[in-house]
């Protein structure tokens, strides 16, 4: 029954006018996302909605799951998110996110992914929508660093980051690790303080990149907060010919990930 839904609402979000104003694509997306949340019986708490001005931002969430955009959709602002180019290409998916006008980029391009996120960025933000985009660059789990091109283009357009901790989505669906859908699940969404324009353009991006990346970790992992998710590649797999990082804080588990990754080079040379 959820699958079915869910894909009916995507049904219809697909075809929507293709010249929706800011508030009606925002009006559209709330709908969809209180629709689908409401039906899966998730248990959504939002915290620091006081840290959260009218925009726009970039907003830097941590990533479990696809369960992430439609929590995300709940926090009062007009909003469109960063994909990888292959969602557009996904059932019913792709239809929807190509109307409601959200950003396609191949992060295994490094450049040409960058480029594709400012020009995007300078548009949507210029709009006064704010633009989501995962800092992670995958679903994997907490362990996964923070990459810098978010940080970059956020100086480059001259707006402020929104940090976003996110925890218990991965419970609702675990796609592509699992394929149940799970009902009743709790979230926590923490909003954190924002990352001033004015610092982005003036501080060290390193130093700010990763005290961002530590404090919204630490968010996701607070006391009371639902379980995040970890990653581990022996139940997860390497994901080899993907771009993917592993936190430097988390340095066993990236000790693994380089030893894996030496030896596929030797074994392909």
């Amino acid at each position: 029954m959820g699958r079915t839904m869910i894909w009916s609402a995507l049904h219809q979000a697909g075809r929507v006018p293709p010249d929706l104003s800011v508030q009606q694509r925002f009006q559209v997306q709330r709908r969809f996302s209180r629709r689908v949340l409401g039906h899966l019986g998730v248990g959504l708490e939002l915290r620091g909605l006081d840290n959260m001005g009218d925009g726009p931002y970039l907003i830097a969430p941590l990533h479990e799951g696809i369960a992430d955009v439609l929590c995300l959709l709940r926090l009062p602002l007009p909003m469109r998110f960063v994909a990888r180019r292959e969602i557009f290409d996904w059932p019913e998916v792709g239809p929807a996110i190509t109307r409601l006008g959200h950003l396609s980029i191949n992060p295994e391009h490094p450049l040409g992914g960058f480029r594709d996120l400012w020009r995007g960025a300078e548009s949507i933000l210029g709009g006064g929508e704010s633009l989501v985009v995962f800092p992670q660059g995958t679903v994997l789990g907490l362990q996964t660093d923070f990459q810098r091109g978010v940080f970059e283009v956020a100086r480059r357009v001259g707006v402020p980051i929104l940090p976003v901790a996110l925890s218990g989505t991965h419970r609702i669906w675990e796609h592509p690790f699992a394929p149940t859908l799970r009902y009743g699940q709790r979230v926590a969404l923490t909003v954190l303080p924002p990352v001033s324009a004015e610092e982005l353009q003036t501080g060290n991006l390193e130093t700010i990149r990763v005290r961002t990346r530590r404090a919204t970790k630490a968010a996701a992992l607070a006391p009371g907060a639902p379980p995040a998710r970890f990653f581990e590649p022996d139940r997860d797999g390497y994901w080899d010919g993907f771009r993917l990082v592993i936190d430097p804080d988390y340095p066993e588990l990236a000790r693994r990930m380089d030893a894996h990754r030496a030896a596929l080079v030797t074994e392909t040379a």
